[in-house]
């Protein structure tokens, strides 16, 4: 029996190096040109959906279901120019990594001075943390209201579920973007049940998704809290990651070409993480504002709120895509500790104990009784307060021609990085302040 066990374990290892192997083979006979279309596209498609998992994470839910439930339909317009601002930066650091075969910490270790390297990694660590608080949080959530397990417990189940999924890593890099872009296709698959269940005005989602409104103080808040909680540290420093050793590119030209296959997947990645945010508010619009219930403000009471109005199976569906967000995403920000870790200050720690690590906090506030709502806000404050790091640093590496060779930014690019980087930058210290103010 044990025998025949450990002749499974090795073949599906075998089985799983194979996959990733076929996949860079392919990816050379795209490059080539002895494919075409979307069979050359296919070996390229999956660090962009890693990457986008950060976009659709439990922070995301709280932010669009308030906006939805308070505002309606018009506030759908920040999510598409959030979403194409997180396009254009996951786009420059997917081209670090291509262009150098080094990720963004790694070349802010490399060009910066140790003593800022070593700042840089504890803000970055700090805001890893924070993300994986929200995200933990959100499973934690998800699992207690789906299947009234005690949140201690749940806790600890996401973190098992969670360590687990990260051992595919194991097997090489194609199973594991396999797992994390089947769980981006569930929440989708739920929000597309949502809308069906919801029965939103298309004709108001068409034109306010882009016809900008801002009526108030509450609703500018909101905005804010929309954008500041989209665009996250850690993915930007993860997708670099994520294309440095994926397909080594040997020469220029092939640089440019896995460029073009890696810009149209984050395409795809990036609108399919936009129109999930775009469902989770016009859905809490079609549902909550419409009927009165224009104070649903947390994860807790939209659950509660739409069993009576649409029935359990669509709060039931709105659990499983939570679910679904907070593992995925949790297992996302873990990906990227190691690579901040490992980037800024050039030393890793076992996986098991950096899981070990950033659930802690998770388990104190849970066993401390600490609203998880509360929570989840003051961690989006935290992450406000870093993304001015990689933001800057990203700017800076990707519009040197001495770094980036080939793949340097042209100067309209450079430009709207800044422009996009300046408006986000502004909107979170803003956030931050309200946040202080208000406490």
């Amino acid at each position: 029996m044990l025998r025949s066990e450990i002749s499974n374990a090795e073949a599906s290892l075998h089985n799983s190096i194979a996959s990733t192997d076929k996949t860079v083979e392919a990816a050379r006979a795209a490059i080539v040109g002895k494919t075409k279309g979307l069979r050359a596209l296919l070996p390229f498609i999956g660090p962009a959906f890693v990457a986008s998992i950060a976009y659709i994470d439990p922070g995301n839910f709280a932010t669009n279901i308030q906006s939805g439930s308070q505002f309606g339909y018009k506030m759908l317009w920040v999510v598409v120019l959030a979403n194409l601002m997180a396009l254009l930066l996951q786009n420059m650091s997917a081209k670090v990594g291509i262009a150098t075969g080094k990720n963004l910490p790694e070349l802010c270790r490399e060009h910066f001075p140790r003593w800022l390297s070593f700042v840089m990694w504890i803000f970055s660590e700090i805001a890893a943390m924070a993300t994986d608080l929200a995200e933990f949080l959100g499973a934690t959530l998800g699992l207690n209201l789906l299947f009234g397990i005690p949140l201690l417990y749940a806790v600890v189940l996401t973190g098992i579920a969670t360590y687990l999924i990260l051992m595919l890593d194991r097997f090489g890099f194609r199973p594991l973007e396999k797992f994390i872009a089947a769980f981006a296709l569930l929440i989708g698959l739920c929000y597309i049940v949502e809308t069906v269940l919801s029965k939103p005005n298309f004709s108001q989602i068409a034109y306010h998704s882009v016809v900008p409104w801002l009526g108030s103080n509450a609703s500018l808040m909101l905005a804010v809290g929309v954008i500041g909680a989209t665009v996250m540290p850690h993915a930007i420093y993860l997708h670099s990651s994520l294309t440095q050793s994926r397909v080594v590119p040997r020469n220029d030209e092939e640089k440019i070409k896995i460029q073009k296959y890696s810009t149209r997947e984050i395409i795809i990645a990036m609108s399919f993480a936009g129109f999930i945010n775009l469902s989770m508010m016009y859905m809490a619009a079609a549902v909550f504002n419409t009927s009165g219930h224009s104070q649903v403000g947390d994860i807790q009471t939209a659950y509660q709120t739409l069993t009576p109005l649409l029935g359990s199976a669509s709060a039931s569906v709105f659990l499983i895509s939570l679910l679904a967000s907070g593992i995925s995403s949790s297992v996302v920000g873990t990906m990227a500790g190691q690579v901040i870790m490992q980037g800024f200050v050039g030393f890793t720690i076992p996986l098991w104990l950096r899981r070990l690590l950033t659930m802690l906090p998770t388990v104190v506030i849970v066993a401390l009784g600490i609203d998880p709502n509360k929570t989840l806000v003051i961690s989006q404050v935290v992450l406000s307060a870093v993304l001015p790091l990689p933001i800057i640093a990203l700017i800076y590496f990707t519009k040197r021609k001495d770094i980036m060779g080939v793949l340097a930014n042209k100067k309209q690019t450079t430009i709207l990085a800044a422009v996009s980087g300046t408006l986000v930058l502004l909107l979170n210290v803003w956030l931050v302040y309200q946040a202080l103010t208000n406490a």
